[in-house]
């Protein structure tokens, strides 16, 4: 198929795009493009009152019980090494200081009923005695009954009920904390470092290179033990919701892990697209991008360049190695991963929302795609005329989306505060960059 049918300019300016492996159609209309980028100030911003342990959302350091149980927690020494440690118990959660925590969702997306219901599914062994050390614990006793008690009330029932309610019933429900597949990983800062106000919050960006390889290598290590821990897992969908119009429940930097029990439609159509093209990510991938001069930044290890056919301004990041998926990746190459998303992060800044979403080769997958991630900007709101056109606006081109990170990017190089990547002309843009399809 020609080429041209997925990338058109029109003689007015309109960008017309369809993205080659969703089918996604998208304008990104002449005149639109004047709309502002970064999201609105919210109404309610106002000097930041400084609180150290900080203590504003039921995701800061100092309010530990008020998530699920700790299945992990990283650390980071005086001396600089980072630690994992599993399983924290109850009454030692304040003896360290969690630079990121690994919990289990309380509400899940994707329940340990639905797994129990359709496939009989059972905690492992590892994970009864967990629960049962728990709540033997009398901290982990208190933390267990006090986070059902307030899970029940956001789902609607009255003090009535509750009062009925035996508390061996109640109990029944902490599995879901403990052998649950959703879960999320949560950094330790609300707001970075010499905050002013309260629209100063900690994203990606704000990590040093360290502090992010770190969160990416323990998100990967979370994709491992749920896939080892339920055999009924096919894919994990791995993304960060980044402030409220991307559909963050806190403003505190988190990522989710949702367990599910098949691809989804779109990850099964590009299968068969990798059937019919093994090269099929970089004849529509990194080729076209190199061939339309949207390449902007890559390293040794990964490659980013400004998406076509989304309905939001895109980034997509993906990775060289011949691995497909992301626990297959050596640390360099995680590490040059991480290094090329972080740098996307910090030249977007803090203040536009938006979806990072992970992809890669399923766990039961024989054809292999290449780990990729999507940063989305959460900038437009679909209304009528997508709707009833399936044509979805973007206020922007991929063009602009580059012309618009390129001078960011140089300056944060200059600062040292990315890494050092190659930017722009300095991209060697090679043909067939990806290497998953190499045996």
């Amino acid at each position: 198929m020609e080429l041209t049918v997925y990338y058109t300019i029109m003689p007015d300016g309109t960008v017309k795009q369809v993205n080659p492996f969703t089918g996604t159609e998208v304008w990104a209309v002449a005149g639109r493009k004047g709309k502002p980028i970064t999201n609105e100030q919210a109404e309610d911003v106002r000097l930041l009152e400084v609180h150290s342990p900080e203590d504003y959302c039921s995701f800061c350091q100092s309010r530990y019980y008020e998530t699920a149980p700790e299945k992990a927690r990283l650390i980071r020494h005086a001396d600089g090494r980072w630690e994992s440690i599993p399983l924290t118990a109850p009454d030692r959660y304040f003896e360290t200081t969690a630079e990121f925590r690994r919990v289990g969702n309380m509400f899940e997306i994707v329940t340990l009923d639905y797994w129990r219901k359709n496939y009989a599914y059972k905690l492992t062994g590892a994970q009864t005695r967990w629960k049962e050390e728990y709540l033997a614990n009398p901290a982990g006793l208190k933390h267990i009954s006090d986070i059902i008690e307030y899970k029940l009330r956001r789902e609607g029932k009255s003090d009535e009920q509750l009062e009925k309610m035996h508390m061996a019933d109640r109990l029944a429900l902490a599995d879901s904390f403990f052998g649950g597949s959703h879960e999320m990983i949560i950094a330790k800062r609300h707001y970075r470092a010499n905050a002013v106000n309260t629209s100063d919050l900690y994203s990606s960006g704000e990590m040093t290179l360290e502090e992010h390889f770190q969160y990416f290598r323990f998100t990967i290590e979370a994709m491992r033990d749920v896939a080892a821990a339920n055999r009924y897992v096919r894919y994990i969908s791995v993304f960060q919701n980044w402030l409220r119009p991307g559909g963050a429940s806190f403003d505190h930097l988190h990522k989710q892990l949702v367990a599910l029990d098949e691809w989804g439609s779109s990850i099964e159509n590009q299968t068969k697209m990798i059937r019919e093209d093994p090269n099929v990510y970089n004849q529509f991938g990194a080729n076209f991008a190199a061939h339309h001069n949207l390449v902007f930044a890559e390293n040794d290890f990964a490659i980013a360049y400004a998406g076509i056919g989304h309905r939001h301004p895109t980034i997509e990041i993906y990775s060289k190695s011949q691995a497909g998926r992301p626990y297959e990746h050596t640390d360099d190459e995680i590490r040059g991963m991480s290094n090329l998303v972080h740098a996307m992060h910090a030249a977007m800044g803090s203040k536009i929302s938006c979806n990072e979403e992970w992809y890669y080769t399923p766990i039961d997958a024989v054809y292999k795609m290449p780990w990729h991630v999507l940063i989305k900007w959460r900038v437009t709101v679909p209304a009528g005329f997508e709707g009833g056109t399936g044509i979805f606006i973007n206020p922007m081109t991929p063009i602009e989306v580059r012309d618009l990170m390129v001078p960011r990017l140089y300056k944060l190089r200059d600062e040292k505060k990315i890494d050092n990547i190659r930017i722009a002309e300095e991209c060697r843009v090679d043909p067939n960059p990806l290497k998953y399809y190499l045996r």
